[in-house]
């Protein structure tokens, strides 16, 4: 998974690829139960690239796509959005799974 860098970064990524943004927090306790089963989740779905952006650094990307809790995932197709799965909620690998199977 790259790490987000910048907000002209996530605005490339949206638009020329298939991404997956993992809207997340270092002190987040729910996100971090999702670090360990991430690289699977990442290779069974590897026409996506998977994208981290830390919620604190990147509010105003937050904000932009009304992330108002984490973890959360939104999805793009070269600009298009596909989907989202946004909540405060902890995920699970098979909601996730679930999720990016349905798109």
């Amino acid at each position: 998974m790259i790490k987000l860098e910048t907000e002209q970064q996530y605005r490339d990524l949206k638009d020329n690829n298939r991404v997956v943004f993992l809207f997340s927090a270092n002190w987040c306790s729910d996100c971090r139960l999702l670090e360990p089963i991430m690289p699977e989740i990442e290779a069974d779905f590897a026409d996506y690239t998977f994208v981290y952006v830390d919620r604190d650094q990147f509010i105003d990307v937050c904000i932009e796509n009304d992330v108002f809790g984490i973890p959360s995932f939104i999805v793009f197709s070269f600009g298009t959005e596909l989907g989202r799965f946004v909540s405060k909620e902890a995920k699970t690998k098979d909601e996730v799974v679930s999720f990016l199977q349905a798109l």
